[in-house]
């Protein structure tokens, strides 16, 4: 559950656009002058547009900046730019990036079979990317006191701690200080933007694939071309963009260590290494119970009462918790991409708990581990078995294996039999 003592980042992004609004609307000229001496709220305006739209998509985000900071600079300064505006990261992130867009296009036509494999590896560019956007591409744009904003080492020379401080950019160390709050910033929205990666993921249908894909690039547009317009129309749309995020961000966080189990296990292959326990085995949460909620991760014990037992810690770090599941009639779901534990009730299976794939295979003994009952094809799976088992029907006869009786058609009196 959210507090709502955590809200103050959302307060401090708007206090600080807010100041700048009025400062650079204030001023001789208006955003005419800006342009010629940027005041610290017009740079806090731009920052937070580039981080929040960094942050929705990482590779394209630091590929685009880097490859207008390139063409923006003269030819003979351009030795002396970052690591992101160099031609050897910058152009090699945006070819990435166009090739993943055609794998978006024409994948859509794809099976989810071949798809997936490419699905998996953007996943884990976008965790790599988030990674090194965060650790080393934040720190290098967070300007929001410039020099020109009268943030130099003169400005200190008039106060108490001049002797000590003279030397010292308050620019700079205003920077830095603001640096966590940026930080903060980018985890939450990045959270979000890679829950719709793990969201593609799991999906098995390549249409909702694609509309998931199209509302996060729509969404990173309308944040560049509200930042292209007017830099405090673009800060604005971020603000809500992190308001939005923040709150589902344990939503988000849940979904996000759930796709870097599958993400492992896939990659890894890590059925093929792997044994069930017979006592506890890990698995996410297929729906909120007993305040617990949807896909948290934890692990299934078979208590010494024969109760299913689900251990737990809130954010992967709290005090642990554990609840018993209800009673009645389990069995094991064996998936297409991965098993689940499911609750028969009046013949309809409810599924209850989520396990990743490195249990893919394992199905019989999860079943035998906690006395279920016979393993059940589930989901797609059990549709691609029902619609080989119609084609085969209508090929052999309704009872597979076995003749059928002959007949006579009602209109040429043939007899037909196998």
């Amino acid at each position: 559950m959210m507090q709502t003592r955590g809200f103050w980042p959302m307060f401090l992004c708007a206090a600080i656009l807010l100041g700048g609004t009025v400062r650079g609307l204030g001023s001789v000229g208006g955003l005419q002058a800006s342009k010629q001496k940027p005041t610290p709220g017009l740079e806090a305006a731009k920052t937070l547009s580039l981080v929040t739209g960094v942050a929705i998509s990482p590779l394209l985000g630091v590929g685009a900046v880097g490859a207008y900071t390139w063409w923006g600079t003269p030819e003979h300064d351009r030795t002396r730019l970052d690591w992101y505006a160099q031609p050897w990261f910058w152009a090699p992130a945006l070819f990435l990036v166009t090739i993943i867009g055609l794998k978006d296009i024409f994948g859509a036509a794809a099976p989810t079979a071949l798809k997936k494999p490419f699905d998996v590896a953007e996943a884990v560019e976008n965790k790599v990317s988030g990674l090194v956007a965060a650790g080393a591409f934040l720190p290098l744009i967070i300007s929001v006191f410039p020099e020109a904003a009268g943030g130099g080492p003169e400005a200190l020379q008039h106060s108490p701690f001049s002797a000590s401080f003279a030397a010292i950019d308050a620019g700079t160390v205003g920077n830095m200080l603001l640096f966590p709050f940026a930080l903060a910033v980018f985890v939450v929205v990045f959270l979000a933007s890679n829950a719709v990666n793990v969201l593609i993921l799991l999906s098995p249908f390549t249409t909702l694939d694609t509309f998931l894909k199209s509302i996060r690039i729509g969404l990173l547009s309308i944040l560049a071309g509200g930042a292209f317009a007017n830099p405090y129309i673009g800060a604005a749309l971020s603000i809500v963009v992190i308001v939005f995020a923040y709150f589902i961000a344990g939503w988000s966080f849940r979904l996000t260590v759930m796709g870097t189990v599958f993400i492992w296990d896939s990659l890894t292959c890590r059925s093929h290494r792997f044994q069930p326990g017979t006592e506890s085995n890990k698995m996410f949460l297929a729906r909120a119970m007993d305040e617990a909620p949807v896909r948290t991760y934890g692990a299934l014990i078979r208590g010494n009462n024969g109760a299913l037992e689900f251990g737990y810690r809130p954010w992967m770090i709290l005090p642990k918790r554990r609840f018993t599941l209800p009673a009645g009639a389990y069995v094991v779901g064996r998936g297409l991409l991965y098993p689940e534990i499911a609750l028969v009730e009046n013949e309809r299976l409810q599924t209850r708990l989520l396990l990743s794939p490195r249990y893919a295979g394992h199905e019989e003994a999860l079943a035998r581990a906690y006395a279920f009952g016979p393993v059940r094809d589930v989901g797609i799976r059990k549709g691609m078995k029902a619609a080989w088992q119609w084609l085969r029907d209508l090929y052999y006869g309704q009872l597979a294996g076995q003749p059928l009786e002959p007949r006579k058609t009602a209109s040429r009196g043939l007899t037909v039999s196998e």
